[in-house]
């Protein structure tokens, strides 16, 4: 690829990030110190963790039948590349929720991120600061909210091509350098709930994302063998998380005034407290609750968006428009909570037909590739989320093996767009259905089959 030259378009010419790994291979020998193909990716973050803090981001519900059913959709759905179109430059940008960013893709609330790396949460903070991207903070988070807001505003202060894109003018609480979104699991203490709702609006998340599809954790064997809701450190044989002194993973409850007030000596006396009684604790709330929830934010945030994360069906995206929802998340919690589901791609066309004009969709579950994002967008999410990807990555080599993922990430999507003949995401790829064909027949290759090729 000729670097020189290049005509300057709406998005960075992200595609160069492949000609950065060839160059030093070539002149030099030096090579990826790790594959960031897919399955090898997830093959060797195995050797990186040991089984406990492997199958935390990896254990699937029941047979893993909904995280396979997630892949084989989007194995089904194939790209119509079209030829002889001046893609020379790309407009990779999109707008979601008043922020212009530089890609349709954001990074996934994933909990207790210092399983994978000691940095925990700070590492996919920066990165998402570094390239414009949006943050989604998990209330399982292993950081606190305002350390996590700091680093990404740290990381998006020093610009460059990608995050000088994101443009927001709207109301926020912590003038927020980098878009970034607050993911709750709603405690059944009201006290409790707006306490995070302030800390997250006054340190500059101006996003509520509400999962409404983990009341607790699904049956997962590979987790259930191991006894991993108590576990040992990824990297030590130090027992850890939840249940024992030390615990990663109690961060926002023990950062969080409200919490500690109320709940100091049961901590104390039990580490599981806070995630069992505010996070996980088992007991679902109802639709009049989120329309509480929503009224509750509004407030606190002057207006700003409410999504809910865990939508399957139009039934559910209907009602989630009618309490007030700006935004849904079409997921399955990557096949993590009901096994036997229906793929969430699956679902996603239908969705977006009822509701797609009157809301903003996000989709997750099962994006690992550049054509992945195409499909998603083409399908009518107006973003995805990458979980697993970015978690594999900062496993390998913390922020440098994040970078690296999400980087590659975004080469691949750029390159698909510039040979397959499409140059803007939003006016030739959105809910464009003939860029896609749908093939009912044949089985993704899996592992083995990839390495006999």
């Amino acid at each position: 690829m000729d670097p020189t030259n290049k005509p300057k378009g709406p998005s960075p010419h992200y595609s160069l990030y492949q000609r950065e790994v060839f160059k030093p291979g070539g002149e030099k020998g030096i090579l990826p110190s790790f594959s960031v193909h897919p399955d090898e990716l997830q093959e060797s973050t195995k050797k990186k963790l040991n089984d406990r803090g492997y199958f935390y981001a990896n254990s699937n519900a029941g047979l893993g039948w909904t995280d396979r059913a997630n892949r084989e959709a989007f194995y089904r759905w194939r790209i119509i590349p079209r030829t002889c179109v001046d893609t020379n430059t790309r407009d990779l940008t999109t707008t979601i929720f008043g922020h212009k960013i530089p890609v349709p893709i954001m990074f996934a609330p994933i909990g207790i991120n210092k399983l994978y790396s000691p940095l925990g949460e700070l590492i996919p903070a920066r990165v998402a600061g570094e390239l414009g991207m949006p943050y989604c903070l998990s209330t399982a988070s292993s950081q606190p909210i305002e350390e996590v807001a700091r680093v990404n505003d740290e990381a998006a202060s020093v610009k460059n091509e990608s995050n000088a894109v994101h443009q927001y003018n709207g109301p926020n609480g912590g003038n927020a350098k980098s878009p970034r979104f607050y993911q709750l699991y709603m405690p059944h203490d009201d006290e409790v709930t707006l306490s995070l709702l302030n800390r997250a609006w006054k340190s500059g998340f101006d996003v509520l994302m509400l999962t409404t599809d983990t009341w607790q954790l699904g049956w997962r064997p590979t987790d259930i063998n191991v006894a991993n809701y108590t576990h040992v450190h990824a990297f030590s044989s130090d027992v850890l998380t939840f249940y024992y002194p030390g615990t990663p993973g109690n961060e926002l409850g023990e950062s969080d005034p409200a919490y500690m007030a109320k709940h100091h000596d049961d901590l104390a006396q039990d580490k599981g407290h806070w995630i069992d009684s505010s996070v996980w604790h088992g007991k679902p709330h109802t639709w009049e609750k989120v329309r509480w929830l929503i009224g509750e934010w509004k407030k606190i945030s002057d207006g700003r968006p409410f999504v809910l994360k865990g939508i399957q069906s139009v039934a559910d995206a209907n009602r989630a428009l009618e309490i007030g929802c700006d935004g849904i998340v079409v997921t399955n919690h990557a096949g993590r909570q009901v096994d036997g589901a229906v793929g969430s791609l699956d679902v996603l066309p239908e969705i977006a037909e009822a509701v797609g004009d009157k809301m903003t969709i996000i989709f997750d579950s099962g994006i690992r590739t550049g054509a992945d994002v195409f499909k998603a967008i083409a399908l009518g999410a107006h973003v995805v989320m990458i979980g697993r990807l970015f978690v594999w990555g900062m496993s390998h080599e913390g922020v440098h093996g994040c970078r690296h993922v999400v980087k590659s990430l975004l080469a691949d999507l750029d390159i698909l767009m510039t040979v397959a003949g499409y140059r803007s995401i939003t006016e030739d790829v959105y809910k464009n259905m003939e860029a896609l064909r749908y093939s009912p027949s044949g089985v993704p290759p899996g592992p083995a089959e990839h390495a006999r090729l």
